[in-house]
Order: C-alpha cells, then sequence, then structure tokens
C-alpha cells in the first residue's frame, strides 16, 4: 500500500534533499541546483514553439529555492553559443533573461565562416566540406559540387586572394542557407 505523501514532505534523492511542495520544489545540498536550474530552464525552452524565452532570474530563484547568482553560473556555463544558445541577460528590478535555442547547424557554418581568410589552404577547406557531409549537413553530390568549386577557385591563376576569400564564403553561405540535408 502506497502513502500519501503530506502537502510538505522531505524526500532524498541522489544525496540531495528535496522538498515538494504542491507549487514548488526546494532543494537543500549543491549537487543537483545547477541540474534543476537547467531543467527548469529547458522545460520552458520546450514549452515555446519559437525557440525562444523570457524569464526573470528572480522567479526561478523562488521557483527553485536558490541564490540568482546560481542562475547566471548555469546560464554561462550550460547555455553557451557553443551549446546553441544565445543568453541575453539584464540585472535589477526590471530585469530578465532571453534565451535563444539557435539551430548548432548555424553555428557550425559561421565558425567555418570565420575561418576562411586569406592564409586557409586548400585542404582546411576540404576538410570543412568532409566535416559538413560525414555530419550529414551537406549530401554527397553537395559535397562533390562544392569540392569542384573549391578545386576551381585555388587552381585559378587569375583569381585574387579576395576574390578566392569571397568565393569560398559565398559557397559556405549557399550551402547554409539551401543545403537539403
Amino acid at each position: 500500500m502506497q502513502k500519501k505523501l503530506a502537502k510538505h514532505q522531505n524526500v532524498k534523492y541522489n544525496k540531495t534533499k528535496v522538498k515538494w511542495s504542491r507549487d514548488k520544489m526546494r532543494v537543500s545540498g549543491m549537487s543537483n541546483i545547477a541540474d534543476l536550474i537547467e531543467e527548469y530552464i529547458l522545460r520552458q525552452l520546450a514549452q515555446q514553439q519559437d525557440g525562444k524565452v523570457e524569464l526573470r532570474r528572480t522567479d526561478i530563484a523562488d521557483q527553485i529555492s536558490c541564490a540568482p547568482s546560481q542562475i547566471s553560473y548555469v546560464l554561462s556555463t550550460r547555455f553557451t553559443h557553443d551549446k546553441g544558445f544565445v543568453v541575453e541577460s539584464r540585472r535589477g528590478l526590471g530585469g530578465y533573461i532571453r534565451i535563444v535555442q539557435v539551430p548548432l547547424k548555424s553555428l557550425v557554418y559561421e565558425d567555418m565562416l570565420g575561418k576562411i581568410h586569406e592564409n586557409t589552404t586548400f585542404g582546411e577547406v576540404q576538410s570543412m566540406v568532409r566535416y559538413l557531409m560525414q555530419h550529414e549537413m551537406i549530401t554527397n553530390r553537395e559535397a562533390a559540387l562544392a569540392m569542384q568549386v573549391v578545386t576551381g577557385v585555388f587552381q585559378s591563376k587569375s583569381m585574387a586572394v579576395e576574390e578566392r576569400i569571397h568565393m569560398i564564403k559565398s559557397l559556405f553561405l549557399t550551402m547554409k542557407n539551401f543545403s537539403s540535408a
């Protein structure tokens, strides 16, 4: 027979004492607070259809019973640009946290575009195209076509370095916007 939980009851999970009530959870111990904050924010993001959420730091702190600085820590370590998030934060009474989930595909292309400059070698561009193909961001056919263009650009004797950079960046922008994979 199951015992009915009282309105407030302490339950111990994973060495963290959690006090559940009907409207919020309280945690004592530091081991899982960051996980709870992350989970709360991800849940809020999942409820939005546009991949954007605007939250108040104090609301999160009240809901999870943590310090606002712990929320700042989670935002700076778990909601980074490298992990596919853009975070805008304003502190104070009217403060908010705006989190936008950016598709990782866009981040990969942005990173590659940033690495294309006058000293970029044929082998580096070839590695970028291979990476896109291996991670199914472009098809084999698109990779073959891209490599034909890259080969032609690097073999051209009459093309200036600035033109070569422009052509390769244009190629990657086109793949970013129109690839079917």
